[in-house]
């Protein structure tokens, strides 16, 4: 019997994020830490199996054990299936050829085994650290409506972060007639969101002339999207309105996180029809000691509060410490924030310890930066980290 699956999706997770710093030294950009119970990777999985798309090609790249390790057998996202379910996909030797993925577009020419052998109608293409949640089957839908080769997702940018992004520029009908990758003087603020679904034999026949390109980037908005429309290939804009954010600088990382908060928070973790499925620890309910104040803030199992938390995300295991301060940050997994410790306006990666009357960033407000700790080191009794400064070493103060 033939077994084959409409669409198979291709997950990009091999990031370094150099630009998240410290949070990314050891770990790559989707596996790292949000929302007190997530990690990013969470939300595209969740999008794909929300969206009734069951098989997942997971390509890893930059430092892959934590994020192979969390996702594991595919269980928490209902991917642990016998035909499909999410398959980690590294680098590897072969007897022809064997290198890194040299880019996007090669990254998933490397895999084309893996993709065959579903013999899939249509190929979904996805970026590991975005926070957003979408239903795909809709964007399939409309593919498969128009008739499209390739359709990109996009979503209106103030025009001054335009050129940070790939651009398309469309006709009335939403027909792309031009993708210009990270414009100097951008014609639209319609920005690629690095979601794509291809017509398979499409997509196979492009990535192949791409590999034998010498001149190629092997990347898809470089050379894949021009490559299609230079041979008037039909490709569409599919239109989304939600909740989208690239987490791939301190700022967005943070103003994400922040956006879980509020009575009616810009970005709702909690929709029951929505769910977002994460891999949990095994920790105790929280503690909230009788002198602790918690104000607009998560907390994850596991954690201690003798202290005081506002607008402030906790993963689990954290413990703050009575006469503790913890404000307007973002605090990973087993920290451990000491007695009369401050921690303001700063993100702080997992097992980290903040020991009493130490101080890290300032408060929020104009002028002020993001002050960020990275994993499994200690800052002294007493010192001062200011806003703006990123630490990955153990600090004792000046």
């Amino acid at each position: 019997m033939l077994r084959k699956k409409e669409c198979v999706a291709m997950l990009l997770a091999g990031g370094q994020g150099s630009r998240l710093y410290a949070l990314t030294n050891h770990i790559a950009k989707p596996a790292v830490a949000f929302g007190a119970k997530y990690r990013i990777i969470d939300f595209p999985l969740s999008n794909c199996i929300n969206s009734g798309i069951d098989t997942v090609g997971v390509l890893t790249q930059y430092e892959p054990l934590e994020l192979n390790e969390y996702i594991g057998n595919g269980q928490p996202w209902d991917l642990d299936r016998a035909f499909g379910g999410v398959h980690i996909l590294s680098p590897y030797q072969a007897k022809r050829k064997s290198s890194w993925f040299e880019g996007t577009a090669n990254a998933i020419y490397q895999n084309l085994h893996f993709m065959k052998k579903y013999d899939p109608d249509y190929i979904l293409i996805l970026s590991g650290d975005h926070i957003y949640k979408m239903n795909y089957a809709e964007m399939l839908r409309a593919h498969k409506e128009t008739g499209a080769d390739c359709t990109v997702a996009a979503i209106q940018v103030p025009l001054r972060d335009a050129p940070r992004f790939g651009i398309l520029n469309t006709r009335a009908d939403g027909t792309i007639y031009e993708f210009e990758e990270k414009p100097k003087a951008p014609k639209s603020d319609l920005a690629s969101m690095g979601i794509y679904i291809f017509t398979a034999n499409k997509l196979f026949t492009y990535l192949e002339k791409d590999d034998a390109d010498p001149n190629s980037s092997k990347d898809f908005g470089k050379d894949i999207l021009p490559a299609m429309l230079a041979a008037g290939e039909k490709l569409y804009c599919y239109r989304f309105k939600g909740y989208w954010k690239d987490v791939g600088t301190i700022p967005s990382l943070w103003e994400s996180n922040m956006d879980l908060l509020g009575e009616d928070p810009a970005f709702d973790v909690g929709d029951a029809d929505w769910k977002i499925h994460s891999r949990n620890p095994l920790a105790p309910p929280e503690y909230i000691g009788t002198g602790a104040v918690v104000e607009n803030s998560m907390v994850a199992l596991g954690c201690e509060i003798e202290g005081t938390v506002r607008n402030s995300l906790l993963a689990s295991s954290v413990v703050v410490e009575e006469g503790a301060v913890v404000e307007d940050s973002v605090i990973m997994a087993g920290t451990v924030i000491g007695r009369g410790a401050r921690v303001s306006y700063s993100i702080v990666d997992e097992n980290v310890v903040i020991e009493e009357n130490a101080t890290v960033g300032s408060a929020k407000g104009a002028g002020s930066a993001i002050a960020v700790l990275g994993r499994n080191i200690r800052i002294g009794a007493g010192a001062r980290i200011e806003g703006g400064k990123i630490i990955d070493k153990d600090y004792k103060g000046e």
